[in-house]
């Protein structure tokens, strides 16, 4: 029997996916690598998340600890996110995803 999203699984890479899992976040984790993105420009980097997506995805890492909001005074509302120092310590495990995956993709298109 599976675990819920709700209960804890005391598997470390179930703990690790249930924090990264979800269709764009590998995508907004690997768009903020290179430094903090406002939400139009993130949304603008991936055409095809919606907005509502995209904020889900943001809020549920800002409150993983893995992403920060940063909020700018005045109008128009600017907002900003980055990778908080906690959510730094994924780069290794999103490196070796990468290069697994490029992997992947070389061997899918060589069968």
């Amino acid at each position: 029997m599976g675990v819920s999203k709700k209960e804890i699984s005391p598997c470390p890479i179930d703990v690790t996916l249930s924090v990264i899992d979800g269709r764009w976040k590998g995508t907004i984790l690997w768009r903020l690598l290179d430094g903090p993105m406002r939400t139009n420009e993130l949304r603008k980097s991936i055409p095809e998340i919606t907005e509502r997506m995209l904020l889900r995805h943001l809020r549920d890492m800002t409150e993983a600890g893995i992403l920060e909001r940063h909020q700018e005074q005045g109008l128009p509302l600017r907002v900003r996110y980055s990778l908080t120092p906690y959510g730094r310590t994924l780069v290794p495990v999103l490196d070796v995803l990468c290069s697994w995956g490029r992997e992947h993709l070389k061997r899918d298109l060589s069968i």
